[in-house]
């Protein structure tokens, strides 16, 4: 079994090389053994463009070396006609001896339909190797289709003395120089970021990745009077930009605006939005009513806080975790970061 694993983990490692690059599908890597070797690998690089099955069975130049190998992917090949063919259809057309997943689609279209396609074609199937690492890898992917929302991520700085902001809500600078880098690096992973209104109007935040190469998430605010300057860097047009309000519907210099009832919830409304729009994650930076609100719902998966040595003494609190396991603890320069993961989840119903 630990061969097995082995060429699981590559094409899991080869899976991680498409991370903010292929959403809203999952990560998936591909390797293909035959005799002992490694013939042929490859990975989902880009949302549209060919499957890792594909790439990896185009890496075999020598297409008869296919014959009784055994081909290694992360997640059930798919069976359905999206932007490219069925995975499954083509992996059938090669006499494969056996082909090892780890998990099964969690998509409605897929599910079980791909396996079934690979069986009748008299090829053996092996469902659930490293199982666990695989549904950790995607579990953005499986929130989507499982709890009907985005893959939430909240994340904030805070206080010695536990304090996210002064009174006068300046936060302006909390964590460290790293610190602040690594963030950058975490936006360029997720689909969505977001804000609510204090945060815009005091710290006038550019929710990018200036500070890391990748792409800009989707940058959303609250802003439900619309007060919010037409001089903040959230009008910049310099990233897709959507602000959830009371007043109006509309698009307006790039930005979208989406009109939500007052008696309506307005987490929920963003959540749901996120989840049409086919987003699979996101990343809550603040306020802290925001955050605390996504705490008190269950609606969020992940917490990622810096501790830093800086005392405020008085000042807005830091958000209050519930429900929450500490995932991980690691030291950044001065900084201490715990990552928490929320053992309470809730589905969007």
């Amino acid at each position: 079994m630990k061969d097995v694993e082995k060429y699981m983990r590559r094409a899991m490692d080869l899976a991680l090389k498409g991370e903010g690059f292929v959403s809203p599908n999952p990560m998936v890597g591909c390797v293909i053994v035959k005799d002992g070797q490694i013939i042929g690998e490859g990975w989902h690089k880009k949302h549209g463009d060919a499957h890792a099955e594909v790439n990896a069975i185009n890496a075999v130049a020598d297409k008869s070396m296919l014959t009784d190998a055994d081909l290694f992917v992360n997640l059930e090949p798919c069976a359905h006609h999206g932007k490219t063919p069925p995975c499954a259809d083509l992996i059938a057309q090669y006499p494969f001896a056996t082909v090892y997943f780890s998990n099964i689609d969690p998509n409605p279209a897929v599910a079980g339909k791909g396996a079934e396609i690979i069986i009748a074609a008299g090829i053996k199937v092996y469902q659930g190797l490293l199982e666990a690492k695989g549904q950790e890898l995607n579990r953005r992917f499986f929130s989507r289709h499982e709890q009907k929302r985005p893959y939430v991520v909240l994340k904030w700085a805070e206080t010695a003395d536990g304090f996210i902001a002064k009174k006068n809500y300046d936060s302006k600078w909390i964590s460290g120089e790293l610190s602040r880098k690594l963030v950058h690096q975490w936006r360029s992973k997720e689909d969505a970021v977001l804000v609510g209104t204090n945060t815009v109007l005091f710290d006038n935040p550019q929710l990018n990745v200036r500070d890391w190469t990748g792409r800009d998430p989707v940058r959303i605010f609250i802003d439900k009077n619309l007060q919010v300057p037409q001089g903040a860097h959230v009008f910049d047009a310099t990233q897709p930009t959507v602000c959830f309000n009371y007043i109006k519907q509309c698009v307006e210099n790039q930005v979208e605006y989406i009109k939500v009832d007052p008696l309506d919830d307005m987490d929920e409304a963003i959540l749901r939005y996120l989840h049409e729009r086919g987003i699979l994650s996101v990343i809550v930076e603040g306020g802290a009513l925001i955050i605390q609100s996504c705490i008190d719902k269950g609606w969020w998966d992940e917490a990622r806080v810096f501790t830093a040595k800086t005392t405020f003494e008085e000042g807005i609190r830091a958000p209050r975790l519930s429900g929450a396991n500490l995932f991980s603890k690691e030291n950044i320069e001065d900084d201490e970061l715990k990552i928490f993961r929320n053992m309470q989840a809730k589905k969007l119903v």
